[in-house]
């Protein structure tokens, strides 16, 4: 809080202010950090251990065996989030476990498990991408721009 502003509250808020400052958890930064690069890395590890799995056993290429792993990730998370697997290791990997592709499916299912007592269309269907959608509509969106500014820099960019 600005000076101007601690000037403007009343000494009662002010100390309040006080309190309140000396009262705050701190927050351990930088053991949260190293939490998620933790989680994040060994669910990337995990999505390449399936990508390789699914290159040797099933002679897809490196490019062609992108999907298929991104597909069993979100699958996996989706059954530990209904089993409450994928809580307890959001709860110890915070955005670790968020940002990568298995996040998403924690958000689709959670949101589908919460509301199922209303019903499969108006509960499932209708909250499922209530979370899920903004981050589909960002990525067609940000897809559709890269592909416009590519198609127009090799156009008439001659790359």
């Amino acid at each position: 809080m600005s000076n101007n502003q601690k000037k403007q509250l009343t000494p009662v808020q002010q100390e309040y202010q006080k309190l309140q400052k000396n009262r705050e958890i701190d927050r351990p930064v930088f053991k949260n950090c190293i939490k998620a690069f933790i989680t994040g890395g060994l669910i990337c590890l995990i999505g390449q251990v399936i990508q390789d799995f699914f290159i040797y056993y099933f002679d897809f290429t490196d490019q062609t065996a992108g999907n298929p792993t991104v597909g069993t990730l979100i699958f996996i998370a989706m059954l530990l989030t209904g089993f409450g697997v994928y809580d307890r290791i959001a709860q110890f990997g915070g955005a670790g476990s968020a940002v990568p592709v298995t996040g998403f499916g924690n958000a689709v299912i959670s949101a589908a498990i919460e509301h199922r007592t209303e019903g499969f269309v108006l509960g499932v269907g209708g909250n499922m991408f209530k979370l899920a959608g903004s981050v589909i509509l960002f990525g067609v969106f940000s897809a559709f721009v890269i592909a416009l500014v590519k198609t127009i820099l090799i156009r008439w960019g001659g790359l």
